[in-house]
Protein backbone atom coordinates (compact mmCIF):
# COMPACT_ATOMS: atom_id res chain seq x y z
CA UNK A 1 0.00 0.00 0.00
CA UNK A 2 2.72 2.48 1.02
CA UNK A 3 4.78 1.49 -1.99
CA UNK A 4 1.83 2.26 -4.28
CA UNK A 5 1.32 5.66 -2.63
CA UNK A 6 5.05 6.42 -2.85
CA UNK A 7 5.12 5.52 -6.54
CA UNK A 8 1.93 7.32 -7.58
CA UNK A 9 1.43 10.32 -5.24
CA UNK A 10 2.51 12.66 -8.04
CA UNK A 11 -0.19 11.19 -10.28
CA UNK A 12 -2.80 11.90 -7.59
CA UNK A 13 -1.72 15.53 -7.28
CA UNK A 14 -1.71 15.89 -11.06
CA UNK A 15 -5.25 14.50 -11.33
CA UNK A 16 -6.42 16.81 -8.54
CA UNK A 17 -4.91 19.87 -10.24
CA UNK A 18 -6.41 18.95 -13.61
CA UNK A 19 -9.83 18.32 -12.05
CA UNK A 20 -9.70 21.70 -10.31
CA UNK A 21 -8.76 23.47 -13.54
CA UNK A 22 -11.51 21.71 -15.51
CA UNK A 23 -14.08 22.57 -12.84
CA UNK A 24 -13.09 26.25 -12.76
CA UNK A 25 -13.21 26.44 -16.57
CA UNK A 26 -16.64 24.78 -16.49
CA UNK A 27 -17.88 27.35 -13.95
CA UNK A 28 -16.60 30.19 -16.13
CA UNK A 29 -18.10 28.91 -19.39
CA UNK A 30 -21.35 27.30 -18.23
CA UNK A 31 -23.40 30.52 -18.52
CA UNK A 32 -22.23 31.42 -22.03
CA UNK A 33 -24.43 30.95 -25.08
CA UNK A 34 -22.13 28.42 -26.76
CA UNK A 35 -21.54 26.29 -23.67
CA UNK A 36 -24.13 23.67 -24.57
CA UNK A 37 -22.86 23.48 -28.15
CA UNK A 38 -19.29 22.99 -26.94
CA UNK A 39 -20.41 20.27 -24.53
CA UNK A 40 -22.36 18.56 -27.32
CA UNK A 41 -19.43 18.62 -29.73
CA UNK A 42 -17.08 17.36 -27.04
CA UNK A 43 -19.46 14.51 -26.19
CA UNK A 44 -19.73 13.49 -29.84
CA UNK A 45 -15.94 13.56 -30.22
CA UNK A 46 -15.40 11.42 -27.12
CA UNK A 47 -18.04 8.89 -28.17
CA UNK A 48 -16.62 8.57 -31.69
CA UNK A 49 -13.12 8.14 -30.29
CA UNK A 50 -14.24 5.39 -27.91
CA UNK A 51 -16.24 3.60 -30.60
CA UNK A 52 -13.38 3.72 -33.09
CA UNK A 53 -10.98 2.41 -30.44
CA UNK A 54 -13.22 -0.43 -29.25
CA UNK A 55 -14.32 -1.60 -32.69
CA UNK A 56 -11.06 -0.63 -34.45
CA UNK A 57 -12.73 1.63 -37.00
CA UNK A 58 -9.58 2.81 -38.74
CA UNK A 59 -11.25 5.28 -41.09
CA UNK A 60 -13.13 7.08 -38.28
CA UNK A 61 -9.99 7.14 -36.15
CA UNK A 62 -8.00 8.64 -39.03
CA UNK A 63 -10.65 11.29 -39.67
CA UNK A 64 -10.76 12.30 -36.00
CA UNK A 65 -6.98 12.48 -35.78
CA UNK A 66 -6.64 14.46 -39.01
CA UNK A 67 -9.44 16.89 -38.20
CA UNK A 68 -8.52 17.51 -34.55
CA UNK A 69 -6.15 20.42 -35.19
CA UNK A 70 -8.40 22.09 -37.77
CA UNK A 71 -11.42 21.62 -35.49
CA UNK A 72 -9.61 23.24 -32.57
CA UNK A 73 -8.86 26.40 -34.57
CA UNK A 74 -12.38 26.42 -36.01
CA UNK A 75 -13.93 26.29 -32.53
CA UNK A 76 -11.75 29.18 -31.39
CA UNK A 77 -12.97 31.32 -34.30
CA UNK A 78 -16.63 30.29 -34.07
CA UNK A 79 -16.95 30.64 -30.31
CA UNK A 80 -14.66 33.64 -29.91
CA UNK A 81 -17.27 35.80 -28.06
CA UNK A 82 -18.10 32.97 -25.65
CA UNK A 83 -14.42 32.23 -25.04
CA UNK A 84 -13.69 35.91 -24.40
CA UNK A 85 -16.56 36.26 -21.93
CA UNK A 86 -15.69 32.99 -20.22
CA UNK A 87 -12.05 33.95 -19.79
CA UNK A 88 -13.10 37.35 -18.48
CA UNK A 89 -15.21 35.58 -15.86
CA UNK A 90 -12.35 33.24 -15.04
CA UNK A 91 -9.96 36.08 -14.43
CA UNK A 92 -12.34 38.43 -12.69
CA UNK A 93 -12.38 39.21 -9.00
CA UNK A 94 -15.87 38.46 -7.77
CA UNK A 95 -15.37 40.12 -4.41
CA UNK A 96 -16.77 43.60 -3.98
CA UNK A 97 -13.96 46.08 -3.49
CA UNK A 98 -15.49 48.17 -0.74
CA UNK A 99 -15.51 47.25 2.97
CA UNK A 100 -18.11 45.00 4.54
CA UNK A 101 -19.47 47.91 6.62
CA UNK A 102 -20.01 50.01 3.49
CA UNK A 103 -21.43 46.97 1.74
CA UNK A 104 -24.01 46.44 4.45
CA UNK A 105 -25.00 50.12 4.50
CA UNK A 106 -25.39 50.14 0.72
CA UNK A 107 -27.24 46.83 0.76
CA UNK A 108 -29.83 48.16 3.20
CA UNK A 109 -30.44 51.22 1.02
CA UNK A 110 -30.57 49.12 -2.14
CA UNK A 111 -33.02 46.58 -0.69
CA UNK A 112 -35.25 49.40 0.59
CA UNK A 113 -35.21 51.03 -2.85
CA UNK A 114 -36.08 47.84 -4.75
CA UNK A 115 -38.88 46.88 -2.36
CA UNK A 116 -40.31 50.40 -2.47
CA UNK A 117 -40.29 50.33 -6.30
CA UNK A 118 -41.96 46.93 -6.20
CA UNK A 119 -44.75 48.09 -3.91
CA UNK A 120 -45.41 51.11 -6.10
CA UNK A 121 -45.17 48.97 -9.27
CA UNK A 122 -42.49 51.13 -10.82
CA UNK A 123 -40.46 49.21 -13.38
CA UNK A 124 -36.71 49.24 -12.79
CA UNK A 125 -33.50 47.53 -13.85
CA UNK A 126 -30.27 47.63 -11.83
CA UNK A 127 -26.85 46.24 -12.68
CA UNK A 128 -24.29 45.92 -9.87
CA UNK A 129 -20.75 45.74 -11.20
CA UNK A 130 -18.34 43.15 -9.80
CA UNK A 131 -15.06 42.05 -11.36
CA UNK A 132 -15.84 42.73 -15.05
CA UNK A 133 -16.14 46.40 -16.01
CA UNK A 134 -19.49 47.60 -17.34
CA UNK A 135 -17.99 50.67 -19.03
CA UNK A 136 -19.11 49.56 -22.50
CA UNK A 137 -22.73 49.59 -21.31
CA UNK A 138 -22.21 52.76 -19.28
CA UNK A 139 -21.26 54.58 -22.49
CA UNK A 140 -24.70 53.78 -23.92
CA UNK A 141 -26.47 55.78 -21.21
CA UNK A 142 -26.04 58.92 -19.13
CA UNK A 143 -22.95 58.96 -16.94
CA UNK A 144 -23.60 59.89 -13.30
CA UNK A 145 -21.55 59.90 -10.14
CA UNK A 146 -23.90 59.95 -7.19
CA UNK A 147 -24.43 58.27 -3.85
CA UNK A 148 -27.12 55.61 -4.20
CA UNK A 149 -30.32 56.23 -2.28
CA UNK A 150 -33.95 55.03 -2.46
CA UNK A 151 -35.01 58.57 -3.36
CA UNK A 152 -32.59 58.70 -6.29
CA UNK A 153 -33.77 55.31 -7.56
CA UNK A 154 -37.40 56.45 -7.41
CA UNK A 155 -36.56 59.70 -9.21
CA UNK A 156 -34.67 57.92 -11.99
CA UNK A 157 -37.24 55.18 -12.63
CA UNK A 158 -40.35 57.31 -12.28
CA UNK A 159 -42.41 56.65 -15.45
CA UNK A 160 -42.23 60.31 -16.49
CA UNK A 161 -38.53 60.75 -15.72
CA UNK A 162 -36.24 61.18 -18.75
CA UNK A 163 -33.86 58.43 -17.57
CA UNK A 164 -36.41 55.76 -16.63
CA UNK A 165 -36.08 53.80 -19.89
CA UNK A 166 -32.96 51.68 -19.44
CA UNK A 167 -30.81 50.27 -16.68
CA UNK A 168 -28.95 51.83 -13.77
CA UNK A 169 -25.33 50.77 -13.28
CA UNK A 170 -23.97 50.69 -9.73
CA UNK A 171 -20.21 50.47 -9.14
CA UNK A 172 -19.21 49.85 -5.53
CA UNK A 173 -21.88 51.81 -3.65
CA UNK A 174 -22.32 54.66 -6.15
CA UNK A 175 -24.52 55.17 -9.18
CA UNK A 176 -22.26 55.24 -12.23
CA UNK A 177 -24.96 55.81 -14.84
CA UNK A 178 -28.60 55.48 -15.84
CA UNK A 179 -30.65 54.90 -19.00
CA UNK A 180 -28.02 52.34 -20.05
CA UNK A 181 -28.76 49.76 -22.74
CA UNK A 182 -28.04 46.15 -21.81
CA UNK A 183 -27.78 43.21 -24.24
CA UNK A 184 -30.86 41.02 -24.48
CA UNK A 185 -30.42 37.28 -24.07
CA UNK A 186 -30.71 35.25 -27.25
CA UNK A 187 -31.72 32.00 -25.61
CA UNK A 188 -35.32 30.86 -25.93
CA UNK A 189 -37.37 31.54 -22.81
CA UNK A 190 -39.78 28.88 -21.61
CA UNK A 191 -41.88 31.50 -19.87
CA UNK A 192 -43.38 33.65 -22.63
CA UNK A 193 -44.31 36.31 -20.08
CA UNK A 194 -40.63 37.22 -19.59
CA UNK A 195 -40.42 40.83 -20.74
CA UNK A 196 -37.65 42.85 -22.32
CA UNK A 197 -36.43 44.18 -18.96
CA UNK A 198 -35.92 40.67 -17.59
CA UNK A 199 -34.35 39.43 -20.83
CA UNK A 200 -31.87 42.31 -20.62
CA UNK A 201 -31.06 41.30 -17.03
CA UNK A 202 -30.31 37.76 -18.20
CA UNK A 203 -28.34 38.95 -21.23
CA UNK A 204 -26.08 41.20 -19.15
CA UNK A 205 -25.29 38.46 -16.63
CA UNK A 206 -24.57 36.01 -19.44
CA UNK A 207 -21.79 38.27 -20.69
CA UNK A 208 -20.46 39.64 -17.39
CA UNK A 209 -20.26 38.66 -13.74
CA UNK A 210 -22.58 41.53 -12.74
CA UNK A 211 -25.72 41.07 -10.64
CA UNK A 212 -28.92 42.32 -12.27
CA UNK A 213 -32.11 43.13 -10.36
CA UNK A 214 -35.36 43.78 -12.23
CA UNK A 215 -38.69 45.08 -10.94
CA UNK A 216 -41.76 44.33 -13.03
CA UNK A 217 -43.88 47.34 -13.94
CA UNK A 218 -46.99 45.20 -14.45
CA UNK A 219 -46.86 43.09 -11.28
CA UNK A 220 -44.19 44.58 -9.05
CA UNK A 221 -42.39 41.23 -8.98
CA UNK A 222 -38.72 41.30 -8.00
CA UNK A 223 -36.20 39.21 -9.95
CA UNK A 224 -32.47 38.60 -9.56
CA UNK A 225 -30.24 37.40 -12.40
CA UNK A 226 -26.77 35.94 -11.83
CA UNK A 227 -24.62 34.03 -14.34
CA UNK A 228 -27.49 34.06 -16.83
CA UNK A 229 -29.97 32.45 -14.41
CA UNK A 230 -33.09 34.41 -13.46
CA UNK A 231 -34.94 33.98 -10.16
CA UNK A 232 -38.37 35.57 -10.44
CA UNK A 233 -41.13 36.69 -8.09
CA UNK A 234 -39.05 36.83 -4.93
CA UNK A 235 -40.78 37.87 -1.73
CA UNK A 236 -39.34 40.71 0.33
CA UNK A 237 -37.66 38.25 2.71
CA UNK A 238 -36.33 36.08 -0.12
CA UNK A 239 -34.91 39.12 -1.92
CA UNK A 240 -33.14 40.44 1.17
CA UNK A 241 -31.67 37.03 1.96
CA UNK A 242 -30.58 36.36 -1.63
CA UNK A 243 -28.94 39.73 -2.21
CA UNK A 244 -27.18 39.50 1.17
CA UNK A 245 -25.93 36.02 0.29
CA UNK A 246 -24.50 37.33 -2.99
CA UNK A 247 -22.82 40.34 -1.40
CA UNK A 248 -21.31 38.46 1.51
CA UNK A 249 -20.71 35.09 -0.21
CA UNK A 250 -22.81 33.30 2.37
CA UNK A 251 -20.40 34.22 5.19
CA UNK A 252 -21.69 35.82 8.39
CA UNK A 253 -20.78 39.42 9.03
CA UNK A 254 -19.44 39.97 12.55
CA UNK A 255 -19.79 43.73 12.31
CA UNK A 256 -23.55 43.61 12.83
CA UNK A 257 -25.79 41.88 15.30
CA UNK A 258 -27.90 40.25 12.62
CA UNK A 259 -25.09 39.23 10.24
CA UNK A 260 -26.19 39.64 6.65
CA UNK A 261 -29.88 39.44 7.50
CA UNK A 262 -31.54 42.74 6.50
CA UNK A 263 -34.48 43.71 8.66
CA UNK A 264 -34.73 47.43 8.03
CA UNK A 265 -38.16 48.62 6.97
CA UNK A 266 -38.76 50.64 3.85
CA UNK A 267 -38.64 54.32 4.89
CA UNK A 268 -40.56 55.45 1.80
CA UNK A 269 -43.55 53.18 2.29
CA UNK A 270 -46.38 53.77 4.78
CA UNK A 271 -46.41 51.44 7.78
CA UNK A 272 -49.63 49.78 6.76
CA UNK A 273 -48.38 48.86 3.29
CA UNK A 274 -46.13 45.88 4.02
CA UNK A 275 -47.28 43.23 1.56
CA UNK A 276 -45.26 42.56 -1.53
CA UNK A 277 -47.25 42.75 -4.71
CA UNK A 278 -47.59 39.26 -6.15
CA UNK A 279 -46.56 38.55 -9.69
Amino acid sequence: MWKFINDHWRDGIEILLLATCVYQIYRAFRATRGAQILVGLGTILVVLTLVSTVFKFEVIAWIIKSAATVLAFALIVIFQPELRNGLARLGSNRLFSFSSKRRLAFLERFADAVINLSKKRVGALFAIQRGISLKDYLDSGVVLDAQFSPELAMAVFHPKAPLHDGGMIIADDRVAGAACVFPVTEKEMQDRSTGLRHRAAIGLTERTDAIAVAVSEETGGISISENGHLQRNLTEKQFREKIAEIFFSGKPNNETESGTQLDRKDPLTPAGDSDLVSD
